[in-house]
């Protein structure tokens, strides 16, 4: 792949051609996670922000010159990326702030951001001519993997802690993949993955431990910047468990910044709740990269705060947030209310999944902020009892 210089170890600063390795830096085992280094000179005279005005594919890959992938590479049938970023006006005012957008990634294909980079793995997975593909997750990058999977019939082994929420079991098993159930951590399954797919050459998909992860997920900053008119906000707010998540966005910014299609890079700031729990974040490097790079911060949150703000990112904008999609929001409020950020400032809100994906979180939260439905005989008589509480509303 002529965009591609060479493939960096984080740790030790070595560099490898992209035929040479597989996953990580030999001198460094497993840990030693590797960065996709571009020729941004050659990709400057494949791609343009003149020519995405003519572009119509609405999809990641309308950014294929900028990605690890072959030019005349197949790509999955399903709409991954080009998610709405939706203005969220109603927040914004009562936190204080003067702009607030939201980015739904609930609206990609598996109701995850986590597409982004199962999109990627499943294309070069192909390139390998793989014969199966694997992943450990906690379930959304599971069930990314597994729906793109299927679209294209490519068989794959899911590891999956049994803890993971039914929800996302049963998308696995409805798209037809090999579930492994692991008695078990997050961690722990991800350490099965890794030791299976060495003893059965399965390519593994891995995020911290598979280099071009980071460059599917980066797209969505590329996307945020474009419907922001190339006028990047000034924060970003998301959720991090591996850290994959908050280095792909610091990449995919830094890429915007080398081809001079913005003029400053924003700051990050991190959450933490099911799809981010992750006791050894196997990103880390990236993922402290990023928020040291950009003078940013990473905010501790309580997962009462994350559940409180399910129903308020819902009421507030009309986007229904799993608790790691809605941990984004809860952090910025914490923000706020430490001085973090400024009112004047632009900031977008990155909403990793779909709330349906995790329901009896969502009661939870409801629960929390004593919400409950209305029970009435069908009687109009009863139903203006309950609706005369309601006064003027």
């Amino acid at each position: 792949m002529e965009n591609i210089l060479s493939l960096k170890c984080l740790v030790c600063g070595k560099q490898y051609r992209p035929d040479e390795v597989y996953y990580v830096c030999p001198d460094h085992g497993d840990d030693g996670v590797l960065d996709v280094q571009y020729d941004y000179n050659f990709i400057g005279r494949q791609i343009s922000r003149k020519s995405l005005l003519h572009a119509n594919d609405l999809t990641i890959w309308r950014y294929k010159p900028m990605l690890p992938v072959h030019p005349d590479a197949k790509v999955p049938p399903l709409s991954v990326g080009w998610t709405p970023l939706y203005p969220a006006h109603r927040l914004a005012s009562k936190l204080g702030l003067k702009t607030v957008w939201v980015k739904d990634d609930g609206l990609q294909p598996t109701a995850s951001f986590k597409d982004r980079a199962s999109a990627v793995a499943v294309v070069k997975a192909m390139e390998e001519g793989a014969r199966i593909i694997t992943t450990a997750s906690t379930g959304n990058a599971a069930a990314a993997l597994s729906g793109i999977c299927a679209s294209v019939g490519q068989t794959n082994v899911i590891f999956v802690p049994q803890s993971a929420p039914q929800a996302k079991i049963a998308q696995l098993l409805v798209f037809g993949s090999r579930v492994i159930l692991v008695k078990g951590t997050y961690d722990d399954a991800f350490e099965l993955c890794l030791q299976a797919s060495k003893e059965y050459g399965w390519y593994n998909r891995n995020t911290g431990y598979n280099p071009y992860m980071c460059e599917g997920k980066k797209t969505a900053a590329y996307e945020i910047c474009e419907q922001l008119d190339w006028d990047a906000p000034d924060r970003i707010f998301v959720s991090v468990g591996d850290g994959c998540i908050i280095g792909g966005l610091h990449k995919g910014l830094k890429d915007l910044m080398a081809l001079g299609w913005i003029d400053k890079p924003p700051i990050n700031a991190r959450t933490l709740a099911d799809s981010i729990s992750a006791g050894l974040p196997r990103d880390r490097i990236k993922a402290l990269t990023a928020v040291k790079e950009t003078n940013g911060a990473y905010i501790s949150i309580s997962d009462d705060d994350i559940l409180r703000a399910i129903p308020e990112l819902a009421r507030g904008t009309g986007v229904f947030a799993e608790a790691a999609g809605a941990a984004a929001y809860a952090g910025l409020v914490t923000a706020v209310d430490q001085g973090l950020v400024s009112g004047d400032e632009k900031i977008v809100v990155l909403n990793t999944g779909n709330g349906l994906k995790d329901v009896s979180g969502a009661m939870q939260a409801l629960d929390l902020v004593r919400t409950k439905p209305f029970r009435v005989r069908p009687d109009l008589a009863e139903l203006r009892q309950v609706a005369a509480g309601w006064g003027n509303e």
